[in-house]
């Protein structure tokens, strides 16, 4: 069976030069951009806490279980743990 690409007749896809030529959120009207608040990315702040790092961790069955029975919030909670264990 063979797929044809879906092709939308009155949205045709934006060519190098129609991209090229597009202008960003920050050129229209203010009255549309009340509208749709979310239209404009935010600025975030600086950094307030540590930056959290994403790692891969085997634990016992038994010390998951602990934590996860404590309700969401569970991994901050493993981290709060280990960290009074480094601060002592």
């Amino acid at each position: 069976m063979s797929r044809k690409p879906l092709v939308d007749p009155e949205n045709p896809e934006w060519t190098k030069d129609e991209l090229a030529r597009a202008k960003g959120p920050e050129s229209l009207p203010a009255h549309v951009l009340a509208a749709f608040p979310k239209t404009v990315a935010r600025v975030r702040g600086p950094q307030k806490s540590e930056t959290k790092v994403p790692v891969s961790i085997r634990l016992d069955r038994s010390v998951v279980d602990h934590f996860k029975a404590q309700g969401p919030g569970w991994q901050s909670r493993i981290n709060a743990a280990l960290a009074g264990l480094i601060r002592r």
